[in-house]
C-alpha cells in the first residue's frame, strides 16, 4: 500500500494541473469576449452606405455578338460611424445585362485610394465605354428590343472592394473585402441630343461582406 502513494500523488498533480490550465484557458476566453463587448460598445461600427445617384447611358447597342456601350454612374458612399474612419483601396465595377456581363472598370485603384472621415459622404465614379464580344440568346435579344423600345434598360451593377478601417490615428494594415450589388434601371439617351423620357431614380446598394 505504501508504493501506491507516490503513483496516487503524481495523478493528484495532474489532475490540478490540468484543472488550473483549463481554468486559464477559460479566463481567456472570457478576457477576449469582453474586450470585443467593451470594443463594439465604444465604438459601434458599422457599414458604409453605398448608393447610385445618376446614370447616364448615351450608348447601348447589340449587333453581330458584339454589345457597344457608354455608361457613366456616379456613387456617394457614407460613412455613418462617429469613430471609425474608412480607407477604399480599391472599388472594381462590372455590369451586366440580363445576367451578362459586358463591361468592367476600376472605380479606385491603390493610387488614387480614398479616406473617408466619420460622418463623411464622399463622391464616386464609373466609367464604362468601349465594346464587347457578347453572345445573347433569343430571349434576351428579345428583351434589349423591349427594353429599347421603351427606353429603359434594366443594369445589373456589382462592385468589390478592399477597404480598412481607421480608428484615431491608427491604421488597419489587413484590408477587409466585399461586394456591393444595385439593380439599375437605366434611361437611354443618345448623344446626338435626343431627349431622355424617363428619369433615373437613385437606388440605395446593398452591401455585403
Amino acid at each position: 500500500m505504501a508504493e501506491a502513494q507516490p503513483h496516487n500523488c503524481c495523478r493528484r498533480c495532474c489532475c490540478c494541473l490540468f484543472g488550473v490550465i483549463w481554468k486559464l484557458i477559460v479566463a481567456i476566453i472570457v478576457l477576449i469576449v469582453l474586450v470585443i463587448l467593451i470594443f463594439y460598445f465604444i465604438v459601434q461600427p458599422r457599414s458604409f452606405k453605398f448608393s447610385v445617384k445618376e446614370a447616364k447611358l448615351t450608348e447601348f447597342n447589340y449587333n453581330n455578338n458584339t454589345v457597344r456601350y457608354n455608361l457613366v454612374l456616379n456613387f456617394t458612399a457614407h460613412n455613418p460611424n462617429k469613430k471609425l474612419g474608412i480607407i477604399y483601396d480599391k472599388v472594381e465595377g462590372h455590369v451586366s445585362y440580363e445576367g451578362t456581363r459586358f463591361a468592367s472598370t476600376d472605380v479606385i485603384t491603390h493610387l488614387n485610394s480614398v479616406r473617408q472621415d466619420t460622418k463623411k459622404t464622399n463622391s464616386m465614379s464609373g466609367v464604362f465605354s468601349g465594346q464587347s464580344f457578347v453572345v445573347f440568346d433569343s430571349d434576351q435579344i428579345s428583351d434589349f428590343e423591349r427594353d429599347k423600345k421603351y427606353g429603359v434598360f434594366h443594369i445589373d451593377l456589382k462592385l468589390y472592394f478592399r477597404i480598412r478601417v481607421k480608428l484615431g490615428d491608427v491604421t488597419g494594415d489587413d484590408d477587409t473585402k466585399g461586394n456591393i450589388k444595385c439593380g439599375l434601371d437605366v434611361p437611354f439617351g443618345s448623344n446626338n441630343g435626343t431627349k431622355v423620357m424617363n428619369t433615373f431614380e437613385p437606388t440605395t446598394c446593398d452591401v455585403k461582406w
